[in-house]
Parts: structure tokens; C-alpha cells; sequence
């Protein structure tokens, strides 16, 4: 069903702070095949907000899906907020007589999100020798989050290898480093630990940055789950995220010391960093599938954007990374 999404906007704009007032400058903004952003400006008396909606144009069951919905969602972006996190806070959650269908509402927060320039323009210069602690120490406050109320599924190595391997098998592709990688990890998986709250996608790239305060907001949960906090931890190293400073472990911009001591400093339990060099092997290797899988939505016709091929050629980047962290051990 066609949603007019000015419209709706204009006659939630009371449930906004704006009573009386209209919505301005409106844009859709990039987002994923099943999520849509807007941006606008929600204006009365004067006064005006900058704010974001995020909605779901279409069906969706939280029950086989590996996403969240935007209810989960939300209420994870209010703990996370309660805990001391960074986020751009929930302003309003849909209502079904809203007419926006699924959907929530943030303020929108000033930052930068593109990986590469947080990793080289030369405004963050001041900021990145501390972005690395600061997302330790971010991690842990989300790792404090209860998950009691919150409808989260759980996610472990040999799970997440096992799904992994079934995708891969399944597309036919025979790639040796992938193949050596299987197995590898499934011989070095380290003992199970107390399952936490992840955000699951901690990367740069979903992180807000301002070039005077650092990580200004943590963005996109839509894949939060229970699971091992070095899954978070590591995420943030993989190589891919680097943007091109793979001098730099931690998202292109700092050191693992960095990341870890930020991590205790805020209250979280003492990873080792070989848990963490496990959880990054194991994310390189799910995001090398990830590639196969994009350039097979494009080989097969599944979708005609020019974008799956292009990360789809990327598989090969992860397979150099998985050599050289299979060759130096865990």
C-alpha cells in the first residue's frame, strides 16, 4: 500500500512537539532493500527539529527473521540511551492510526558516518586518536543493558558457523580459503560465556561522529541479539571496515590495547584479545559469504543494481584477511 509520507508526517506533527505546525525540507534518504529513512523538518512557532523516520514499507515477521522489529528497535535505543550510550534518541514510536505503517521517529544527530572520511579527512584529526576507546567503552555500557522484556534471539560461534556454512554450501561456490577458514575455526572455538545485549553491526560506517566530541551517536540495530561481547568487539576490526588504514585494527583509526582498556574502564569483563582475534576471523569469514551471496543476487537476476556485483568482487579482500589472521594464529 502507497503511503503518502508527507502527509502523515504533517498530522503526526502534534505528537512531534509541533502542534500546528507543518514538515519541511522532506528526503528520502539511502537505505536498505527492506528499510526505508527520511529525513525532515518538523516546524511550529519558530521553533524547529531535525529529525529521522525510519519504516518498514512492507511485511514482516520478527519470529523468522534475523532483524529486529522497529518496537524492538526502539526500546533497544532507549536502554541503550538509559545506559549511557550514544543514540539519536527515540522521539516517537508508530502508532497504527499514524498511517506510517512500521516505523519510529529519532532526532537526527550532526556527525559524519562514512567510514573513509572518519579515517582520513583531516577534521577528525583532534578526535580519532580517542574513537577506539571511546567505542570500548560505548560497547560495555551496551553490554550492561538487561535483556529482560526485550524479545532478542541468541547467536553463538558454532551457530553462526553452522548458518554461515549452510549459505555457502548452498550456493555452490568453491572457494579453498573459505573452506580451509570452516574448519579452522570450528577446531579453535573458545568456551561458551555469559551471553550479553549486542548491537551486532558496531562498525565504522554505523557510527555517527562529530570532529569535536568523537562517536556522537550508535546507529542501525536493527540486528541486535544475545551473543558473545567479543562478536561486538571484533565487528569493529574486521579488516573491511578500515576503510583503507589496515595499519589501524580498531575501524581504521585505532589499537586493540585501546579498544580493551576502553572496554574495562566502563565496567566490562576482561576479554582477552584472542577472543576477540576469533570473533574477527569469524566475521571475515561471514562477510566473505556475505560478498558471494550479493554477487549471486546480481549473477542469478535477482536484482539489477550495480552495487551487489561491486561488494559481491570484494570476497577476495576477506579471503587475504582470513591468510594472514589464519596465519598468525588465535
Amino acid at each position: 500500500m502507497e503511503v503518502d509520507i508527507a502527509q502523515a508526517l504533517t498530522r503526526l506533527a502534534p505528537k512531534l512537539g509541533a502542534p500546528g505546525g507543518s514538515i519541511e525540507n522532506l528526503q528520502r534518504l539511502s537505505g536498505g532493500a527492506s528499510m526505508e529513512t527520511w529525513a525532515f523538518t518538523a516546524v511550529a512557532e519558530g521553533v524547529r527539529k531535525e529529525l529521522i523516520l525510519r519504516r518498514r514499507p512492507g511485511p514482516f515477521d520478527e519470529e523468522t527473521s534475523r532483524s529486529t522489529s522497529l518496537a524492538t528497535e526502539a526500546a533497544l535505543i532507549r536502554a541503550a540511551e538509559k545506559a549511557g550510550a550514544p543514540v539519536a534518541p527515540i522521539i516517537h514510536l508508530a502508532e497504527p492510526e499514524d498511517g506510517l505503517g512500521e516505523a519510529h521517529i529519532t532526532a537526527r544527530i550532526s556527525g559524519e558516518t562514512l567510514g573513509r572520511k572518519i579515517v582520513s579527512d583531516p577534521k577528525f584529526e583532534t578526535v580519532r586518536p580517542h574513537l577506539a576507546r571511546q567505542c570500548g567503552q560505548i560497547l560495555a555500557r551496551i553490554h550492561s543493558i538487561s535483556p529482560e522484556g526485550l524479545p532478542l534471539k541468541s547467536a553463538d560461534a558454532l551457530g553462526e558457523l553452522d548458518r554461515y556454512e549452510a549459505v555457502y554450501r548452498h550456493s555452490g561456490a568453491e572457494r579453498p580459503i573459505l573452506e580451509l577458514a570452516f574448519q579452522y575455526l570450528r577446531k579453535a572455538t573458545p568456551p561458551p560465556i555469559q551471553d550479553v545485549v549486542l548491537h551486532a553491526d558496531f562498525r565504522n560506517g554505523n557510527l555517527m561522529v562529530d570532529p569535536d566530541k568523537g562517536v556522537a551517536a550508535v546507529l542501525d540495530w536493527e540486528l541486535s541479539h544475545l551473543g558473545d561481547p567479543a562478536e561486538d568487539l571484533s565487528w569493529l576490526c574486521v579488516n573491511s571496515w578500515r576503510f583503507g588504514r589496515s595499519d589501524k585494527p580498531v575501524g581504521g583509526f585505532g589499537e586493540y590495547q585501546e579498544l580493551l582498556e576502553g572496554y574495562a574502564e566502563a565496567g566490562g569483563a576482561e576479554i582477552p584479545l584472542s577472543r576477540v582475534l576469533y570473533w574477527q576471523t569469524l566475521g571475515s569469514l561471514k562477510w566473505g559469504v556475505m560478498c558471494l551471496m550479493m554477487y549471486e543476487s546480481y549473477a542469478s537476476g535477482g536484482t539489477t543494481s550495480v552495487e551487489r556485483p561491486m561488494i559481491g568482487r570484494r570476497v577476495s579482500e576477506t579471503e587475504i584477511d582470513l591468510v594472514h589472521l589464519m596465519e598468525a594464529g588465535l
